[in-house]
């Protein structure tokens, strides 16, 4: 069994990502300049946004915190996200999810401009993305698929089973690994999806992203499998310090010895997803310099 080390893989990325923004700078240019949107006080937002902040310094962004109460007024946030999108100086932003209640995530994440769109949310940049057009990706199927290549996982005819059709994970990943050069047999399921474990058991390459803690037993997949556990819960435990503990999508445990190759969690899929959401915000600010 091989562990597939996100915080290893994303530190290649990053260390190319530093490289791109040494030679911006020594050329006299601003750098690439990343904001994040934060509406009210989720913790794990907050320790997601803060994170992100913390990579953009790593590579030489610049990088801002827009924070906005918990009963800001859609208006007021569409407000803020039009300022942005009016901005040369910013190349990308996020709008960090989940969004209040009040608040219609579907109508901020359209407001978006594709072209400063970091996270790959926005339906235009979703449709070039399907249609094998340059795109922005989504941050975490982007990161996927770096994981895959650093570690040199054949994908082309291999029979791929995705977990979750989320649009933020599920769908985009099920598309993206059929298409050139990727090439595998993509296979979307859900928690309609009847005898799941007939399909899980046929899998080369396993993808979870259901968001249902230890959901994948290791009675449901066959040896040698891959497995890209996205999952990421909050689960109580009064053993630890901070009195919960992370977990994902699969049995870890009981799973690993059955597996090729695994990922953690955490240190998997979270740490990739930061370092693609960077090589966006690069892309959109080489983008704009064209211009």
């Amino acid at each position: 069994m091989i562990l597939l080390d996100g915080k290893k893989a994303s530190a290649i990325v990053q260390e190319t990502i530093a490289k791109e923004v040494s030679s911006i700078k020594k050329q006299g240019k601003r750098p690439p300049h990343l904001v994040a949107i934060l509406v009210g006080k989720n913790g794990a937002s907050v320790t997601y946004v803060n994170n992100k902040v913390t990579a953009c310094e790593r590579v030489g962004f610049n990088s801002s915190i827009i924070e906005l109460p918990e009963n800001v007024t859609q208006d007021e946030l569409l407000k803020k996200i039009k300022e942005l999108n009016e901005d040369n100086n910013i190349d990308g932003f996020i709008v960090q999810l989940p969004l209040p209640k009040h608040i219609n995530e579907q109508e901020v994440l359209l407001s978006i401009n594709p072209d400063k769109d970091a996270d790959g949310f926005h339906p235009t940049n979703f449709g070039r993305m399907a249609l094998g057009l340059e795109s922005f990706i989504p941050a975490t199927p982007y990161g996927i698929l770096e994981l895959l290549t650093q570690y040199q996982i054949p994908t082309e005819g291999k029979n791929v089973v995705v977990i979750g059709r989320s649009d933020i994970v599920g769908k985009p990943i099920s598309i993206l690994l059929s298409q050139k050069p990727w090439n595998a047999t993509v296979t979307l399921t859900h928690s309609r999806t009847h005898n799941l474990t007939d399909y899980t058991k046929k899998a080369d390459i396993i993808i979870a992203a259901i968001g249902i803690p230890n959901f994948l037993k290791a009675e449901m997949i066959k040896d040698g499998v891959v497995i890209i556990d996205v999952g990421i819960t909050r689960v109580e435990d009064s053993s630890s310090k901070k009195g919960f503990r992370i977990v994902g999508d699969v049995d870890f445990e009981n799973v690993k010895e059955k597996t090729s190759h695994i990922t953690p969690v955490p240190g998997g899929v979270g740490p990739m997803t930061i370092a693609m959401l960077l090589k966006n915000t690069l892309n959109a600010y080489i983008r704009n310099q064209k211009r």
